[in-house]
């Protein structure tokens, strides 16, 4: 049995929907883990930022970004400090992100950047 596919992320954000959606149509199984619920796995974060960049993961386009003070936004200058951001609130994580079952990660929702995974 191959390892499964974990998509992290909220429920409720209509690009996870979009991804969720996606995954069932291919017929992929995954398991969803909210970040509203369950928080965000330190170690796992970490693994994101390492596969991605922080800068990746960091979501500075969304509500939650914008709601923080300019001191808040400011103090955000390495991995270090947008972890720490990012666990305190996991809605600043970009969604979904995915671990696949051949252990790579992906950030974001991109129907022509999944096309082929498993």
């Amino acid at each position: 049995m191959s390892a499964m596919i974990t998509l992290f992320g909220i429920p409720n954000c209509d690009t996870v929907k979009r991804a969720r959606a996606w995954l069932e149509q291919q017929n992929l199984a995954c398991t969803f883990h909210d970040f509203k619920k369950l928080g965000v796995p330190p170690a796992h974060l970490e693994a994101w930022c390492d596969a991605a960049g922080w800068q990746r993961v960091l979501n500075r386009q969304g509500n939650t970004w914008r709601k923080l003070t300019p001191e808040q936004q400011a103090a955000v200058v390495d991995a270090a400090s947008a972890q720490r951001l990012m666990l305190a609130q996991p809605s600043t994580i970009k969604r979904p992100v995915v671990e696949w079952s051949d252990g790579t990660i992906t950030v974001g929702f991109s129907a022509d950047a999944w096309a082929g995974r498993r």
